[in-house]
């Protein structure tokens, strides 16, 4: 009973059967169920479409559940949507900074608005904007940030009020690998400060960066949740291969099947020829050899540890990208 209790208290997240349908049968998220513990970065990973935003939106109270049942800090977020968006905060893909105000006036009315009074929503204005090294930026117009600083501002003013669960929405889309890297170490600030945080990502690197677990998602269904570790060591691979080739590549996947009795699949897919090895020793020479002895021509070969898309790969059979 203790550990339930105990169990029940550390989870700021819980849905159970969380399912919406959009106006003409869109199936846009199915029967989700999801667990996220308090002070973890918990990351939706899937392509575009998968359902990630429609997710978040559930849980921010932005969108309504068609079905199913989703707590937030505890709170029901459909019978009690003003009380979930007190221990909420939320970064939403577009860029919704007030522009009439400075950068600094974007922190300080904000923390207002959630009840601070001025003494208070000063100084933590003033904090805000050391911590997410935008000082120097103060008093000018939030038109004159680059992106990557007006996606800093906007998770400062996401946590002004404190809020139990940071939610993000493809928080570094479109930001350039400078900028990105560098929220990724503010965000890791936040999560060594016991902040509790869930993202949404279509971004390999970003979910294996920063996800203390993952969930894989696509068509609204979630196909695995685990550590990027544990995702990656499921595949039961040491490598991927990809070969490339002239020719019939059904065939050639079927001479690959025959003679490397190493790989645990071999395919055609996608306009080339993937092959998961076990073990990876003398396996591009004897692919090449074998391609060849057919008719043959390869004409590019790469190979790859597993990785996260590796993972998405082996659950849908298609590129996290597409």
């Amino acid at each position: 009973m203790a550990d339930n209790l105990e169990s029940a208290i550390d989870e700021v997240i819980h849905t159970e059967a969380l399912t919406k349908v959009y106006p003409g049968d869109i199936l846009a998220v199915d029967g989700l169920d999801l667990s996220v513990a308090r002070g973890e970065i918990f990351g939706l990973l899937g392509p575009n479409g998968a359902g990630k935003t429609t997710t978040a939106g559930m849980l921010t109270t932005r969108v309504i559940p068609t079905g199913g049942t989703a707590f937030v800090g505890g709170i029901d977020v459909v019978a009690h949507p003003t009380a979930a968006k007190q221990v909420i905060g939320v970064v939403p893909q577009t860029n919704t900074l007030d522009r009439s105000l400075t950068v600094w006036e974007n922190l300080y009315f904000h923390g207002r608005f959630f009840g601070m009074n001025a003494k208070t929503s000063k100084a933590e204005a003033t904090r805000l904007l050391e911590q997410f090294r935008l000082s120097d930026r103060a008093t000018v117009d939030v038109s004159a940030l680059s992106g990557g600083m007006a996606q800093r501002l906007m998770v400062a003013r996401a946590i002004m009020h404190r809020p139990a669960i940071l939610f993000l929405d493809e928080p570094t889309a479109g930001l350039d690998p400078q900028s990105r890297i560098a929220l990724w170490d503010i965000l890791g600030e936040l999560h060594t400060d016991g902040q509790t945080i869930l993202l949404t990502t279509h971004y390999m690197e970003e979910a294996d960066e920063l996800c203390d677990r993952l969930a894989i998602i696509d068509h609204g269904k979630l196909l695995a949740l685990d550590t990027p570790a544990n995702l990656k060591r499921s595949v039961g691979i040491d490598a991927m291969i990809t070969v490339s080739a002239t020719g019939d590549l059904d065939r050639l996947a079927s001479v690959l099947r025959d003679s490397l009795t190493t790989a645990t699949k071999v395919e055609s897919v996608d306009g080339v020829v993937r092959v998961w090895m076990q073990q990876l020793v003398g396996v591009l020479p004897a692919i090449i050899d074998a391609a060849e002895k057919q008719g043959f021509t390869v004409t590019d070969l790469s190979s790859t540890e597993p990785t996260l898309e590796t993972v998405f790969i082996s659950l849908t059979g298609k590129d996290l990208r597409e």
